[in-house]
């Protein structure tokens, strides 16, 4: 029986490996198997839509060769400008080549990463998808008056449900995608953070010309702010009216970093962070933990979970979290609830009597005792003491039914034998 055991075991191990890694995939190893996708490959690193994709599940990728590639980079769009046509080609839903053959009614709209960044003004982060006569599938941006300009290719691979990967005859045009993007550096920070619900942070920031002006000289350098929503911060806001100015300004430098961190790097580096408001003795740090899909940014007096990415072009990254951090060297933690007293020590006239004393109560009580043995409990409370004392010094005690019972078991579990 032991070698069938072994081989259960195996199997159970490799299904749950197996199981763990369903919805596991990388786009970037994937396609380094293509090389006819090599530049494509390249600039969804380069744009930082590599781990994007990755974190994504229920998903296609409409790639362009290199040739085709290099006709959308003869037109010499910034690497920000890229990103949003890039993006367009990433449709949030799972169109193997089976199911293009297949759209009800013959036609489908599908959103785009383009789409679910916010930037996508209307629905121009759209793609119809439509099935044509022939074989033939068709692919337009929704914004472009309805024309189907690139066409469905092939197959690249497919790991079904989670993530398709497509060829298309050529890249999607679009007015809206294609429009210039300025730089991180160029935008308006707060401008970023209030129309995605950070609008109480962002204003309070504005108000502060200290901070607003370190925040602001760290962005080309590389700049990572970590935005509290606004329920959070609007609760905190009294305790913020009672830090002198110079505790505003750090406070609100608490929530950035001088560097560059894509949410890859913050799955993957933790540890303690510095800080915008690090200076010397005083450290103003925190530790970046994370579990799976979930990073949280821990300091001595709270957590904080991140809850979504609003901007992470490099040099600039803007994430929202659930809590404001609150740092030691401005807000005290609490100290731990004290620990409930003693109970009191049993009197004197109540403590258990020596054996020996015992013994003589219970032959005064036996003698005093009614005949009619009905009336006495049929355990007194210093047998089952004697049965503790009995049982706490390491002895285990066990009738003969239940042992053999444990024993059949623990053979059963052993040698595979079943007990049915």
């Amino acid at each position: 029986m032991q070698p069938l055991r072994l081989a259960y075991v195996a199997a159970t191990l490799l299904f749950f490996a197996a199981a763990s890694t369903t919805h596991a995939h990388n786009i970037t190893r994937i396609l380094e198997k293509h090389p006819d996708f090599s530049t494509f490959n390249k600039y969804l690193t380069l744009t930082h839509l590599s781990p994007e994709i990755n974190r994504r599940t229920t998903i296609t990728v409409c790639a362009i060769d290199n040739a085709a590639m290099n006709e959308l980079l003869s037109k010499h769009p910034s690497i920000y400008t890229l990103k949003n046509i890039l993006s367009l080609h990433v449709l949030l839903d799972y169109f193997g080549a089976k199911k293009l053959h297949q759209i009800t009614n013959g036609t489908a709209l599908a959103a785009t990463m383009f789409q679910a960044t916010g930037t996508a003004p209307g629905s121009t982060g759209f793609v119809n998808i439509t099935d044509l006569h022939g074989g033939k599938v068709g692919f337009g941006a929704d914004n472009n008056g309805g024309a189907l300009s690139a066409f469905f290719v092939k197959s690249v691979e497919e790991i079904p449900y989670n993530i398709s990967i497509i060829q298309i005859s050529k890249p999607l045009p679009s007015a809206a995608a294609e429009a210039p993007t300025p730089a991180p550096s160029q935008q308006n920070l707060t401008a970023i953070m209030s129309r995605h619900g950070c609008k109480v942070f962002a204003d309070t920031l504005s108000a502060s010309p200290d901070a607003m002006s370190t925040f602001s000289d760290n962005v080309n350098g590389g700049l990572t702010v970590f935005c509290p929503m606004d329920d959070a911060f609007k609760a905190f806001l009294p305790k913020y009216k009672n830090l002198t100015a110079a505790g505003k300004a750090s406070l609100l430098e608490y929530h950035a970093t001088p560097v560059y961190q894509s949410m890859a790097m913050l799955k993957s580096n933790n540890g303690l962070m510095n800080t915008l408001a690090t200076d010397g003795a005083s450290k103003f740090d925190f530790t970046v933990q994370n579990d799976g899909e979930q990073v949280t940014l821990k300091t001595k007096i709270v957590t904080a979970k991140i809850t979504g990415t609003l901007i992470d072009e490099e040099p600039l990254a803007i994430y929202t979290i659930d809590k404001v951090l609150l740092p030691r060297e401005l807000f005290k933690a609490q100290a731990p609830s004290p620990a409930p007293a003693p109970a009191p020590e049993p009197a004197a006239a109540d403590a258990p009597a020596s054996p020996n004393k015992r013994g003589k109560k219970k032959k005064q009580k036996a003698a005093d005792a009614p005949a009619d043995s009905e009336s006495a409990p049929a355990d007194s409370p210093s047998d089952a003491a004697d049965d503790s004392a009995d049982d706490s010094s390491g002895a285990l005690r066990i009738d003969g039914a239940r042992y053999v019972n444990v024993i059949v078991v623990v053979m059963a579990l052993c040698f595979g034998v079943s007990l049915m």
